[in-house]
């Protein structure tokens, strides 16, 4: 396992369980929101974020949390592992509310500097919309997939803790 794409909706744990990954996996970490959101949550354009995101799917190993449904097919190409979070969107709105109230006035450390936290009806429709906007078309991606690909859908806390649980046993007894 070389290469773990984490996808899911916002709100749905993908930076946390991603920087739970990095020191149990030992790949290098990239949260793709503090590379798109520029300071003031300037978006960058398309074909430098194109050109980015490449980059970092080239690696030869890498987590990387994000969605960006324009580059998705080509981290999905490359990734060994996918996992997909397929939370309830009540919990992911639940979370990115209490996201929004733990740092408010402040950037999340899996942003770009120059981004505090920020909450409004767009962002809460989006994640609303998120399960009938998306789910389907993930859901055919992940039927695309090559058969080497391993993927683990997580639908709430417990499975994962399960799967953290059983990756952390497996590279604990692996360097024994």
């Amino acid at each position: 396992m070389q290469r773990v794409l984490i996808i899911g909706c916002s709100g749905s744990g993908k930076s946390t369980l991603s920087t739970q990954l990095q020191p149990i996996l030992k790949l290098p970490l990239i949260h793709l929101d503090r590379y798109f959101w520029k300071p003031n949550w300037e978006a960058t354009q398309d074909e430098e974020w194109d050109q980015r995101v490449a980059e970092f799917a080239a690696e030869k190993k890498w987590i990387i949390d994000g969605n960006y449904s324009r580059t998705l097919d080509l981290r999905l190409r490359r990734a060994d592992l996918i996992i997909w979070l397929d939370i309830p969107r009540r919990v992911c709105l639940y979370r990115v509310i209490k996201r929004w109230i733990k740092y408010y006035g402040r950037t999340r450390p899996d942003l770009n500097e120059g981004c505090p936290e920020k909450i409004d009806w767009a962002f809460l429709r989006w994640i609303w919309n998120y399960p009938t906007r998306t789910r389907s078309r993930t859901i055919g991606k992940l039927q695309e997939l090559e058969p080497h690909q391993q993927v683990i859908i997580i639908k709430n806390r417990k499975q994962l803790h399960a799967y953290i649980e059983q990756l952390r046993q497996q590279h604990t007894d692996t360097h024994t």
